[in-house]
C-alpha cells in the first residue's frame, strides 16, 4: 500500500509513469558518474628514484688522482753507489745483476763500473748482461760475446780493437761512476818482491 501511494504521488507530481520515472533517475545518475568522472584528479606518478649525492669538485678529483696513483706500476730503485775499493775477479763476480740489492759491477782496464742505471742492458735477461760481474775489457774490444773473452788480456789485440775498446772505456767513464779497481796479481807479486829483500836481511 505504501509503494502504491508513493507511485501514485509520483505520478501526480511528475506526470510520468512509475516505469518512466525510474528510468530518468537512472540516466540522471549515469550522467552524474560520468561527469564526476571527468573531474577526478588523475592518479599520482611514482616518484623518481633518489639521486646519488654528487661529488664535490675536489673530492672527485681526489679520488681520480688515487686511482691514478693506483694504477701506476711502483718504479724500480736502483742501489746508489757504493766503493767496492780493490776487489778480486772473483769478488766482482758477485755484482752480476742476479741480486737487486747488490749493483751491477763492470771491469774495463783494471777500473771498476757500477752500470746499475743501465740495469736494462746489464741486468738479467739484459742483451749484455754477459758482462756483469766480470772484467769485460777483452769482450768489448772484439765485441764479443764468447765467455772466454771475459778477461783483461789485450795480448793480440790489433790497434782497430784497441780504439774500440778505448771508446768503450770513454762512454763507461761519462756514464757510469767508477767505484772500485781490480786488484793486481802484477802488484801483489811486486809486494812480495819487495818485501823478501827485508826479509833477506833480517836472516843475515
Amino acid at each position: 500500500m505504501a509503494a502504491q501511494g508513493i507511485a501514485d504521488a509520483l505520478q501526480a507530481y511528475t506526470g510520468l509513469s512509475p516505469a518512466a520515472a525510474a528510468t530518468i533517475l537512472a540516466l540522471m545518475l549515469a550522467t552524474y558518474l560520468l561527469v564526476s568522472s571527468l573531474f577526478v584528479a588523475p592518479g599520482a606518478p611514482s616518484p623518481a628514484p633518489p639521486k646519488p649525492p654528487q661529488q664535490q669538485p675536489q673530492e672527485k678529483e681526489q679520488q681520480q688522482q688515487e686511482e691514478e696513483e693506483a694504477e701506476q706500476p711502483v718504479p724500480f730503485v736502483f742501489p746508489e753507489p757504493v766503493e767496492v775499493g780493490e776487489i778480486t775477479l772473483d769478488q766482482l763476480r758477485a755484482y752480476d745483476g742476479k741480486d737487486p740489492a747488490k749493483q751491477i759491477l763492470i771491469a774495463i782496464r783494471g777500473q771498476v763500473y757500477d752500470v746499475s742505471r743501465g740495469r736494462l742492458f746489464y741486468g738479467p735477461q739484459g742483451p749484455y748482461s754477459l758482462f756483469a760481474g766480470r772484467d769485460a775489457t777483452r769482450a768489448l774490444a772484439l765485441m764479443s760475446f764468447d765467455p772466454i773473452d771475459l778477461t783483461g788480456d789485450l795480448e793480440g789485440l790489433t790497434p782497430d780493437d784497441l780504439e774500440v775498446l778505448q771508446d768503450w772505456e770513454e762512454k763507461f767513464k761519462e756514464r757510469y761512476p767508477r767505484v772500485g779497481h781490480l786488484a793486481s796479481e802484477h802488484a801483489t807479486e811486486s809486494n812480495k818482491d819487495d818485501a823478501q829483500p827485508d826479509h833477506e836481511e833480517r836472516d843475515a
